[in-house]
């Protein structure tokens, strides 16, 4: 689990294609006078259960929908890209 746990820190901590998309999305937001809101959380009471866990996180992503996530692409369009 702290190995998974590692891994995800260094990859924020990396180049993520995320990070751009944010950037814009700030960006354009500023440019036009609008106010956003962009947050990250960890959630540390996840499953442990690798499956389990990619089951969460793929029901939340499309609960939310955010265009930043590949699975909502098809709805949204590839943002910035």
């Amino acid at each position: 689990m702290w190995g998974k746990l590692a891994a995800s820190f260094k990859r924020w901590k990396g180049i993520h294609a995320c990070k751009d998309y944010i950037a814009s999305y700030q960006d354009l937001h500023y440019r036009y006078g609008l106010q956003t809101a962009v947050n990250i959380a960890f959630w540390w009471n996840t499953p442990v259960d690798r499956r389990a866990r990619q089951e969460l996180e793929l029901s939340l992503i499309l609960k939310w929908r955010s265009p930043f996530n590949k699975e909502n692409w098809e709805r949204w369009g590839q943002p910035f890209g």
